[in-house]
């Protein structure tokens, strides 16, 4: 196979055609798992019991921290809000989709484990917010969160976007697990020790921000840390099964014609 030229990032390693075949998986899961997420909405009433469920065990574990860690970030002003803000909106699909195109581009062998343990992560998750629908905490207000991304300089959703959103998709949180993928993976193939420490850091600050802006519960981010080593797992089994059963190549033999002696 040929090798792509370090310095062109536009050089398809595989082809046009596996390119191609590539875009119709991702943009195809992308709009089947946006529709089924805003379909799975099986009411409101559901939701908020789940969600005081949530609130209930923090409280009783003593670990229902978020309200004052929303209050200190609010404090810090609208620079602070408008980050979180950001983070929220583009981390989940933005920043997912172009470092799976950095990686299928520069980094190819490692692309499709990183492919499948997110569609594996995420095909999870989906079925979870269908049997469980848990709404966020931005939908408690008595319980002392504030709906910061509402607040911010980008507003609430609308149009496609607030079609196609699921509001009662808390639990298990997929911004926590799609950054914890991607964060891993392009620290471990990314060689600037900086970029590497950017990295590891990121499923921190997109948890933070989660947090923050009362968009998910902190049990929302550890079901969601669990959901990204679940697909992780899976998809290691699936490499190794694929590469067990993988056509060995045929030996040549050589035959030693010398007439013996």
């Amino acid at each position: 196979m040929k090798r792509p030229d370090p310095h062109c990032l536009l050089e398809l390693p595989r082809g046009r055609r596996d390119f191609a075949r590539e875009l119709a998986i991702w943009f195809g899961f992308v709009f089947g798992y946006q529709v089924a997420r805003g379909l799975a909405d099986r009411g409101a009433a559901e939701a908020f019991r789940n969600g005081r469920r949530v609130l209930r065990l923090e409280d009783a574990l003593g670990t229902l921290f978020e309200p004052n860690l929303q209050r200190w970030a609010l404090a810090a002003g609208y620079l602070l809000i408008d980050a979180m803000s950001l983070t929220y909106w583009l981390s989940q699909f933005v920043v997912v989709l172009f470092a799976l195109l950095w990686i299928y581009l520069r980094r190819v062998d490692s692309y499709l484990p990183v492919r499948n343990t997110i569609i594996i992560a995420n095909t999870i998750a989906l079925i979870i917010y269908v049997a469980v629908p848990t709404a966020p905490p931005r939908l408690f207000p008595a319980w002392g969160f504030y709906d910061a991304v509402a607040a911010s300089s980008f507003g609430a959703p609308h149009g496609l976007v607030a079609i196609l959103a699921n509001p009662y998709a808390a639990m298990p949180s997929l911004h926590a697990a799609d950054a914890a993928i991607i964060g891993v993976a392009l620290a471990l193939l990314v060689r600037p020790l900086w970029l590497k420490a950017i990295f590891v850091l990121w499923p921190a600050w997109v948890a933070f921000s989660l947090l923050a802006t009362s968009n998910h519960y902190w049990l929302d981010i550890v079901a969601g840390m669990s959901v990204a080593a679940v697909g992780a797992a899976v998809s290691l089994l699936l490499a190794r099964h694929r590469q067990a059963n993988k056509p060995t190549p045929r030996r040549s033999v050589r035959i030693d014609c010398r007439p013996v002696m």
